[in-house]
């Protein structure tokens, strides 16, 4: 090789290497101080875009847990409140019993009374009281049926079509309109204009009718609601059902207060769960006790029928809030172990590998040594020039 003073090629090879073995170094020490194999864009393009998404999504779930637990702690509170309602509901009833009983005389009915009236005030105050995050949850909490007669004629039109009540189980707002198939007789179809649902009532029914002094639920589950349909006889009821007669009647689906709780990533409603409690309150018209009294024999005696279906109801509000306190512990088991796979996927894209990254860190650790000593003896190798010049 010619011997060149201008140009040292062997020092800016030397210096190209160095410069090379200090980038890896310097990415080595970057991954290592953060723990992270992707720290920026030019690292993995690819890899930084699955990686955010999945830290995106590992966000809204953790959210959701937390969205779960409280949903959790509304329904616990609104449990535990009407756990004292059916207490207090079963010693009205037993007060009820007593002054049933020709053992008694009005002055002792008097006295009864005065405890009864104080238990039906004691249950609208419990209603009233029972809040969560200062929302009341038990005079109507969650999305409810109205009751008007313009909103929803199947209820408020009852002596044709034999409803005697509407229940909700996470259904969205909006008007539903029953349908029956003349040719499909039996069959009932809901809907609100955006997901419909038809059922079969063949196997519930008397012919084409409900039996007399019975009723039946109409459960169309996949749309959140359950409608109670009664016979001929049916104490409290108006009318009853046949076939037809709810073809074209609705009913309105109002929003109310609370009871929708974001439990999935997305805004999709398979990704909510809605709760919905009735107005518990005794003299409201689910408990309906604001006119009984057993302050008579006539009256105790009619008393013991309206507790009893007031304890039907709660008792029912309490099984389905139990139903969602279970749904909500599986909502929060599932994403969590959601979380953790998610979490494992998104490691294995993002975090470096330390024993890798160690490795090459300590090779061009090495390397970098080398190349600067080898350019302190590349500059040296010009001054040989100097020993023709002597």
């Amino acid at each position: 090789m010619p011997m060149r003073v201008n140009h040292n090629i062997s020092a800016l090879n030397a210096i190209n290497q160095l410069n090379a073995n200090n980038r890896v170094l310097g990415e080595k020490l970057e991954r290592l101080s953060s723990g992270l194999r992707i720290n920026k864009a030019s690292d993995d393009a690819a890899g930084l875009s699955i990686r955010e998404g999945m830290r995106a999504e590992i966000s809204g779930l953790k959210v959701n847990v937390l969205n779960a637990e409280q949903a959790t702690n509304v329904t616990q509170v609104a449990e535990g409140s009407l756990n004292e309602v059916n207490a207090i509901l079963i010693r009205m009833r037993t007060l009820a019993v007593q002054s049933s009983a020709t053992t008694v005389n009005d002055f002792n009915r008097d006295a009864i009374q005065a405890e009864f009236s104080h238990l039906v005030q004691e249950i609208d105050r419990i209603a009233q009281s029972t809040t969560y995050n200062n929302e009341v949850l038990l005079t109507g909490f969650g999305n409810t049926v109205s009751f008007t007669s313009d909103d929803s004629t199947a209820i408020t039109t009852s002596n044709d079509t034999g409803v005697t009540d509407a229940r909700l189980s996470g259904a969205q707002t909006g008007t539903y309109t029953f349908e029956e198939d003349a040719d499909a007789k039996g069959y009932v179809t809901l809907g609100n204009g955006v997901v419909t649902q038809t059922i079969s009532l063949n196997t519930l029914l008397d012919g084409t009718k409900v039996a007399t002094g019975t009723q039946i639920v109409a459960n169309f589950d996949r749309l959140g609601v359950e409608v109670t349909l009664a016979g001929d006889s049916v104490i409290g009821a108006t009318g009853s059902f046949e076939v037809g007669e709810l073809d074209g009647t609705k009913i309105e689906i109002e929003a109310g207060t609370g009871g929708s709780y974001q439990v999935g990533p997305t805004d999709s409603d398979f990704n909510r769960i809605e709760v919905a409690v009735r107005d518990m309150r005794a003299t409201g018209n689910v408990l309906n006790l604001a006119d009984s009294n057993v302050s008579d024999f006539t009256g105790a005696r009619t008393a013991i029928t309206a507790i009893d279906e007031a304890i039907g109801e709660v008792s029912m509000q309490r099984g389905t809030l139990g139903a969602v306190q279970n749904r909500l512990a599986f909502t929060i088991s599932y994403t969590e172990n959601e979380i953790e796979n998610i979490q494992a996927s998104e490691s294995s894209i993002s975090d470096a590998d330390i024993a890798a990254e160690v490795t090459a860190f300590t090779r061009a650790q090495i390397l970098s040594q080398a190349a600067t000593a080898m350019l302190a003896q590349a500059n040296v190798v010009p001054q040989n020039a100097l020993a023709l010049l002597s």
